[in-house]
């Protein structure tokens, strides 16, 4: 398709699609900033009280399926990248530095989605960002017929947008609905099992269709995928607290009814503790930044931050590196695609620990063993593809690692952010790990595009760091109700004399 034109009616066809999501998105965004409006309490005066001592319904089960379904989707876009990138390189005859222009524009875009999805979360509901995206996903599928390189990098910029969006909302919800005895260990899997499957269908789809159909039929596998987010959607309810919070009572009943939870207003003490009532949504927003979770703010942004530059920095440009030390393109997907499936378990051991042990400490224990894993890629070098079994087991170390990471990172957000900004805060984090793939990307765009020795140590640094910041100010959440964990980090209420 290379030097191909673009006649009317494929321009006409770009219109309606930017068209048609822009119209999808204010019939969602203007209805939802009205009901915001309304709302006629506070966040935090609203305690869901989960039956702990009851076992987890089908009905729980089949949320968190199809939670996973969706965040599977939303990880294989930008996973996508590094797979496409050699056969764009190769049809476009792009230098490393201008193929870098791609993936940069996407990834910026998931910077932005991140963003603007964590807002649109807190502001017109869970249940229909996640609409949004799938729309976002169907439209930008057509990225795989875009004739020349610059319309491919606009489209993979919209794509990114989308991309970002599904991440925060997905855990801010099952965080709102899972039992609290059962939180911890759903919403770990629920982002292990998202990652690492977005990862594996990503280099499987690679290793499986790339070699016949070539790197476009990636970008198009978006149209059926969108679609099915969309048929789904009628499985995902929305958030009984954001419900609760805008006084739509009714709607929250008959959801809670069918996950055998009950509301009540909270006790005075918590009240008095959260200060709930006391601020308006814009002043708990400020709060992330200069109030009484900016410590958090920081360092889970850090936190976030490390883990994008292991997955952008490192990661992404792995199957390109490997290609160059020697493998072939179906020998580094096929690799890479059988490390992430064998990766794939090491999710359940995180959900396990930070269940069973603690939150915080588990998240700190393995930022520290990707730390350990990136530290044998820097000493070994471009002479690990010498030793064919030391690199399988080192790429699988990795990947075990660092989705053990990306899987505590949005679900641990999720419980320490109040109500009214937990999808904003989610968004933050997932913003923050999008942004070090800006970074290392534009690096690479300016000429600088490090080996595995040197972008296995540019990684391993922050991520140390960001290991001792939370083990520093983070709180432990497990076993605790996310009421209760905002009454934690809020000082006791002055009472007027």
């Amino acid at each position: 398709m290379v030097g191909m034109k673009m006649g009317p009616l494929m321009l006409a066809g770009m219109v309606f699609i930017i068209c048609g999501i822009i119209s999808v998105a204010c019939s969602l965004i203007i209805p939802g900033l009205k009901a915001r409006r309304r709302a006629v309490r506070a966040g935090d005066d609203i305690q869901i009280r989960a039956m702990d001592d009851a076992r987890l319904t089908a009905t729980h089960w089949k949320l968190f399926v199809v939670l996973v379904i969706a965040l599977v989707v939303d990880v294989m876009k930008p996973a996508t990248l590094g797979f496409v990138l050699p056969g764009t390189a190769d049809e476009y005859g792009l230098s490393k530095a201008q193929a870098a222009i791609m993936p940069v524009a996407g990834i910026f875009g998931t910077v932005i989605g991140s963003f603007l999805w964590g807002w649109a979360g807190d502001a017109i509901g869970r249940r229909a960002s996640i609409l949004l995206a799938a729309i976002v996903f169907i439209g930008t599928s057509i990225c795989g017929a875009m004739p020349s390189y610059a319309w491919n990098v606009f489209m993979c910029f919209l794509m990114g947008v989308g991309a970002g969006g599904m991440l925060p909302i997905t855990f801010a919800l099952l965080a709102e609905i899972a039992p609290v005895r059962r939180r911890g260990f759903m919403i770990v899997l629920l982002g292990g099992l998202g990652t690492v499957g977005g990862y594996l269908a990503a280099s499987g789809l690679a290793a499986l269709l790339e070699p016949t159909f070539g790197w476009r039929v990636m970008w198009l596998v978006g149209l059926p995928t969108g679609a099915a987010l969309i048929l789904l959607n009628r499985y995902i309810p929305e958030s009984p607290r954001f419900l609760l919070a805008q006084g739509r009572d009714a709607e929250a009943e008959r959801i809670m009814q069918s996950f055998g939870v009950e509301a009540a207003t909270a006790p005075a003490s918590l009240r008095e503790n959260t200060g709930a009532g006391a601020e308006t949504p814009g002043e708990k927003l400020t709060e992330m930044f200069r109030g009484r979770v900016a410590p958090l703010t920081y360092a889970l942004g850090l936190y976030g931050l490390a883990w994008g530059l292991v997955n952008f920095g490192f990661l992404l440009w792995l199957p390109l590196n490997l290609r160059e030390a020697g493998l072939g393109v179906g020998a580094s997907d096929a690799l890479l695609a059988k490390s992430a499936l064998i990766a794939f378990p090491s999710t359940l051991i995180a959900a396990f620990l930070y269940h069973a042990w603690s939150a915080k400490r588990t998240m700190v224990v393995y930022a520290m063993l990707t730390v350990a894993s990136l530290a044998g890629f820097a000493f070994m070098g471009d002479n690990l593809t010498q030793y064919p079994l030391m690199m399988t087991v080192m790429i699988v170390a990795l990947l075990a690692a660092s989705s053990g990471v990306v899987a505590m990172l949005s679900p641990y957000t999720a419980e320490v952010f109040p109500l009214q900004i937990r999808a904003t805060g989610s968004g933050w984090s997932a913003g923050c790990s999008k942004a070090a793939g800006v970074a290392t990307l534009s690096a690479a765009v300016a000429g600088f595009t490090p080996g595995i020795a040197v972008g296995a140590l540019f990684a391993a640094a922050p991520t140390a760091l960001a290991a001792f910041f939370v083990f520093a100010v983070g709180v432990e959440t497990r076993g605790v109700s996310l009421e209760a964990i905002a009454a934690r980090r809020r000082p006791p209420a002055r009472k007027s004399v």
